[in-house]
């Protein structure tokens, strides 16, 4: 027992992480027992698997890390039901386990580990090819090291719990609710970033401002959960019509941008080439949002005659981020104008 203590007192107070407390105590458990395996596991209920986090193998049989089983199959299981926490001959006990029959166990010694609900959430096993007799002092120890090991399990589930919410948390915060679209402060975010890879690379950068042309009159006589619909429908094929490095948002209402990098530009005649990829992106973007809509679980549908999109293409060496956003909101503009020109020379010539 002075042993155990010591080990302990030397070991727990610099464990960092699961596995620096999980080897010593599992070479511990292997100098006690005999056995030529001795290892952890963390059980996912809601999965139905076990997972071997750590092992210790110092003979012909090996437990190797990271083996994920399904849990119904395993021997802990069987082992917990049954309140049997030892057997020197699983084969007779428990011959229907595959897992037990694929890495050849003949002896087999485990303890639960609990949270401090009481719910299952691993276990520490030991487990050998060999008939090996059973130690008497090795049950409190199995206690004990389940116990120790229980609190950093469950740390360790607890940070990644928060990880996850973190990170969820921070998604929400850089993500448009109702298209799924990065926002006005991720966009802009990714814009910056954008910007500096290009000037590295003497690359040039697609800005395109976007503005929903009548989406007011959608509101005004489908109703606004059918414009909400609308806005969607046009994120969507937003995303389809572009590269996956391409990058689209919605800065509020009705306005979405994009950004998107481009390629090195020929010197020879680079102005007209921005020009040209700015003219040949607008074209894909009013292509891809006009067409035929459908509002939500409605049958009636309406042709939407397209947006105004206004498209640059910049060198980021000779432009700021704010002012490149800003002849790109003037370029769509002008596009907005000359529709609305265009729609009224259209009725003019009708009537």
């Amino acid at each position: 027992m002075d042993q155990i203590l010591s080990l302990l007192s030397a070991t727990v107070p610099r464990a960092r992480s699961l596995e620096q407390l999980a080897r010593p105590l599992l070479s511990l458990l292997s100098q006690i027992t005999g056995m030529e395996s001795t290892y952890l596991t963390t059980i996912n209920i809601e999965d139905g698997t076990q997972r071997v986090e750590v092992a210790r193998n110092t003979g012909k049989m090996i437990i190797p890390e990271g083996l994920v089983v399904p849990w119904a199959d395993t021997l802990c299981k069987r082992a917990l039901e049954e309140n049997r926490q030892y057997s020197d001959n699983v084969d007779e006990c428990w011959g229907d386990s595959e897992a037990a029959q694929t890495l050849g166990i003949k002896t087999y010694l485990s303890a639960p580990i609990r949270s401090q609900s009481g719910r299952v959430i691993g276990t520490v096993c030991a487990a050998s090819s060999d008939q090996v007799a059973c130690p008497s002092n090795v049950k409190p120890v199995l206690r004990l090291l389940s116990t120790l090991l229980g609190y950093f399990i469950e740390r360790e589930l607890l940070v990644e719990q928060l990880q996850a919410a973190n990170a969820e948390l921070a998604a929400l915060a850089l993500t448009d609710p109702l298209t799924g679209l990065a926002n006005r402060r991720a966009i802009l975010r990714d814009l910056d970033h954008l910007f500096a890879l290009a000037q590295r690379e003497n690359r040039y950068v697609l800005i395109g401002v976007i503005d929903l042309d009548g989406f007011k009159r959608i509101n005004d006589v489908y109703g606004h959960q059918a414009g909400d619909h609308f806005l969607q429908e046009v994120a969507s094929k937003l995303k389809q019509c572009l590269r996956s490095s391409d990058r689209v948002g919605r800065l509020g209402g009705d306005e979405f941008i994009l950004i998107a990098q481009g390629a090195s530009p020929d010197n020879k005649d680079s102005n007209e080439e921005l020009s040209v990829a700015a003219r040949l992106m607008q074209e894909r973007l009013s292509r891809a949002i006009a067409g035929r809509y459908t509002l939500g679980d409605s049958t009636e549908a309406f042709d939407y005659q397209g947006a105004s999109v206004g498209v640059v293409a910049v060198m980021p060496a000779t432009i700021t981020v704010e002012d490149a956003i800003r002849i790109a909101d003037s370029e769509m503009y002008r596009v907005k104008q000359q529709r609305r020109g265009q729609k009224a020379e259209a009725i003019s010539m009708s009537n």
